[in-house]
């Protein structure tokens, strides 16, 4: 299935905002939903593989975000600038709700390779076999085998994925009742959640529930808003110089900052040794 849309997808599917994808050659296999996907890249258009389904495929890669106005919005900073011109066509992915909420879940104080592992267990042990992947269970699912949790060795994340898939299949936490709230009344409700603190619950405000001016920060975002900007200080301090400094679109600036600025920063620089 041929999909018209301006992406890259090394960047939009190597940078850390959904876990499940694997490069392998020149294609990309990952699973949504029930289906395990390939995407390869072309000229102007990528070539999809495993579904055809094609409404979903152009939801989950945010077809409708205008990148040229995106990338022109956020482009009055001279490093992102610099950034956007490497890096084109990377693309906010809106990611199923629940699965999100519970990967950034398991995500928290751990590694790449780490989180990687522990989401592929969790698939393995109570999701449906696809035939040679597995799906992301459903709460119901992990709920029904509780039992065997600790085969997944999530360590003390294990009782905070049982417990989210009880309230969301009690219908305490509601996914399609957060994605009509404003940001911020989305971050104080997914905060109400155990293990979900201000940068997961701008993860997942970013990746899951489409707000953009959302702007999670970690260690290397935090040493990039230092180095480059000369800012440093709370969560809030930074998330707020950030909002300011990139506007509504402060995520697609957040990612490129995160992808592209450590592995381009110093080509990228304006040639000396002082933030922008």
């Amino acid at each position: 299935m041929r999909i018209d849309i301006d992406v890259s997808l090394d960047p939009t599917l190597g940078c850390g905002q959904a876990h499940r994808w694997i490069k392998k050659g020149e294609k990309w296999e990952g699973v949504i939903r029930n289906s395990i996907v390939t995407f390869h890249e072309r000229d102007g258009h990528i070539l999809c593989e495993g579904t055809n389904d094609k409404r979903m495929i152009l939801d989950y890669l945010r077809y409708n975000d205008d990148l040229d106005e995106i990338y022109s919005s956020i482009s009055g900073d001279p490093f992102v600038r610099k950034l956007a011109i490497a890096c084109p066509g990377l693309r906010i992915l809106k990611q199923d709700p629940w699965e999100c909420t519970a990967t950034y879940i398991l995500a928290t104080n751990a590694n790449v390779k780490r989180i990687g592992a522990m989401i592929e267990s969790v698939c393995r042990t109570f999701g449906k076999d696809l035939g040679g992947s597995w799906a992301f269970p459903e709460p119901e699912e992990i709920l029904e085998n509780a039992e065997r949790i600790g085969s997944c060795r999530l360590g003390y994340r294990e009782g905070r994925l049982i417990e989210l898939a009880e309230k969301v299949a009690d219908g305490i936490v509601l996914p399609n009742d957060l994605a009509k709230m404003s940001y911020t009344e989305c971050l104080d409700s997914l905060k109400e959640i155990n293990g979900i603190g201000n940068k997961v619950a701008d993860c997942i405000a970013l990746f899951s529930f489409g707000h953009l001016n959302a702007f999670p920060i970690d260690t290397r975002i935090e040493n990039i808003l230092r180095e480059r900007y000369n800012i440093s200080g709370s969560y809030k301090t930074l998330s707020t110089f950030a909002k300011e400094r990139f506007g509504v679109y402060a995520g697609y600036a957040q990612e490129l900052l995160y992808y592209c600025g450590t592995i381009l920063g110093s080509q990228a620089h304006d040639g000396g040794s002082q933030p922008v």
